[in-house]
């Protein structure tokens, strides 16, 4: 199995290109859902080893909200979006139209507001990877946990085990409904032998 860890620098740029276009989608589609400006980046992509994924959510015992779909399709993967609890909390003022600060508690109506945001991205970056690889995927119904980093990250790994142990992250960045800035990750998490199959589609493997 390919390791990303041994991702050449144009791997890496190619891949990166696809977490760019991937955000811009995801901004327009997030503008028009809150019929508002809203922009986001994606400052940096790295690859992560899953025991310092909680480090890079905040530290194992920080509180925070994931966002969990299976990938399905050409190149199956999982991914997962991660906020801090207050981003979190800014991010669902934002998308329900709220004054800043007025979300303190993640309940169900909430919990909704961040599981479509975390499925808008999800499908924005698939359909960007879709475009550049012209391979198919498809999501799952997303889940929402709200727990200390090392707990989600125990929980997702129960899933994909088998899957290696490291993953490509997107930290990205949301300004929308004023100048505050709502920072999150995404983690993508490719299965056995997907990562070769989405770079020899970009021509890259």
């Amino acid at each position: 199995m390919l390791g990303v860890f041994n991702l050449s620098p144009l791997q890496m740029d190619a891949l990166r290109e696809v977490g760019n276009v991937g955000a811009g989608n995801a901004a327009t589609a997030l503008s028009e859902m809150v019929q508002k400006p809203v922009d986001m980046k994606v400052p940096s992509l790295g690859v992560v080893p899953f025991n310092e994924v909680a480090e890079r959510m905040g530290g194992p015992e920080s509180l925070v909200a994931g966002v969990y779909l299976k990938v399905h399709g050409g190149a199956p993967a999982n991914l997962l979006f991660v906020l801090p609890f207050d981003s979190a909390r800014m991010l669902v003022d934002l998308v329900m139209g709220l004054p800043g600060g007025s979300t303190q508690v993640i309940e169900d109506l909430q919990a909704s507001a961040l599981m479509e945001v975390g499925n808008i991205l999800a499908g924005t970056y698939l359909n960007a990877l879709s475009m550049f690889t012209q391979l198919a995927y498809e999501q799952s119904v997303p889940a929402l946990a709200i727990d200390m980093a090392a707990a989600i990250i125990s929980a997702v790994l129960t899933t994909i085990a088998e899957v290696g142990d490291q993953a490509l992250l997107l930290e990205t960045e949301f300004i929308g409904g004023g100048d505050q800035l709502i920072k999150g990750c995404l983690f993508l998490i490719p299965e056995e032998g997907s990562l070769e199959i989405i770079l020899g589609s970009l021509g890259l493997a």
